[in-house]
């Protein structure tokens, strides 16, 4: 698809003096909207980094968190830029591929979680060991991102030179593809994994079902953890319905038509990744998880390994 934009001839165009729809994103931007989002986004980072400072626990959830925060507010940034110049295309590439990528991370920080829940509840209830999920899941995780971040490099270069985008929305849609097939498969063993457990707890009973170690007792009649695990389970839907509708965007293209609707792309998808935020936020699995380990056995230590992910 042909972008239709010849950035070198739009060079000194201005809203008062060019057809909005001359621009790379055919509607003015709304500036409060885009503001809102970065405040929001930005005020998450102090709050990640402040429990992590606090419990010592989950940094790897952290990182990953942190980085999709980072790409979020570098996203909502470009959109603040292009404001001002909405045929320049510097803002637009910044936009386009940092919120392509955030809620790549926000899904990895999900994949991290469930191997701690796996744990909590016994590994001898799951098809698979704790570790493999992280082995597993984490690295398709990377292939996605290096094939969207690929395919926005390409995206750039195309509208550099003018040339058509559908090589990089190609790549960008394979790499959206692959997560949402990603999440799918997560999803179906997060509902197997549930229904593993209630299997054996209803034929053997909590006791026999389910480990007795105190620490893990104590987890599991948190009302805290059973907050989290609703918490993960709907970040998950959420993220990956935005990575399906992200799908059936780039299917008409990088600047096809529902790129083009502001409501979509900012409101839509800004409040979906807003709830996401808010749900980890709020259910760490650093408060949820880590504060109930107490005791200083062998095994709680070999547990307290696994659950300070």
């Amino acid at each position: 698809m042909s972008i239709g934009i010849d950035p070198s001839a739009l060079t000194n165009c201005t809203v008062e003096t060019c057809d909005i729809l001359s621009s790379f994103y055919n509607y003015r931007i709304e500036l409060g909207p885009n503001v809102a989002f970065l405040t929001l986004f930005s005020i998450a980072v102090p709050w990640f980094v402040g429990i992590w400072l606090v419990t010592r626990r989950a940094a790897w959830f952290t990182i990953t968190m942190l980085l999709g925060l980072a790409a979020e507010i570098i996203g909502y940034a470009g959109r603040i830029i292009s404001y001002e110049n909405q045929w320049s295309q510097n803002g637009f590439l910044i936009m386009a591929i940092s919120l392509t990528l955030g809620p790549t991370f926000f899904s990895a920080a999900i994949y991290l979680c469930l191997a701690q829940i796996v744990i909590v509840y016994g590994p001898e209830n799951s098809r698979l060991a704790p570790s493999m999920y992280t082995k597993i899941f984490i690295p398709c995780d990377i292939v996605a991102i290096l094939l969207q971040a690929t395919g926005g490099a390409m995206g750039a270069v195309a509208l550099v030179g003018g040339q058509d985008l559908q090589n990089s929305d190609n790549v960008i849609t394979a790499g959206l593809s692959s997560q949402v097939f990603t999440l799918f498969l997560f999803m179906i063993l997060c509902i197997e994994f549930g229904i593993r457990v209630r299997r054996r707890r209803q034929q053997q009973g909590n006791e026999a079902a389910l480990s007795q170690e105190p620490h893990l007792v104590a987890v599991r009649t948190s009302k805290w953890f059973v907050g989290f695990l609703s918490a993960v389970g709907l970040a998950t839907v959420l993220v990956f319905w935005r990575c399906c509708f992200r799908v059936a965007e780039l299917n008409q293209g990088f600047m096809g038509p529902v790129t083009f609707r502001q409501d979509l792309f900012v409101g839509f998808e800004g409040i979906l990744m807003i709830l996401v935020v808010a749900l980890l936020a709020i259910f760490h699995p650093a408060l949820c998880i880590g504060e109930a380990i107490t005791e200083k056995s062998a095994v709680s230590r070999q547990t307290h390994q696994h659950l300070t992910f």
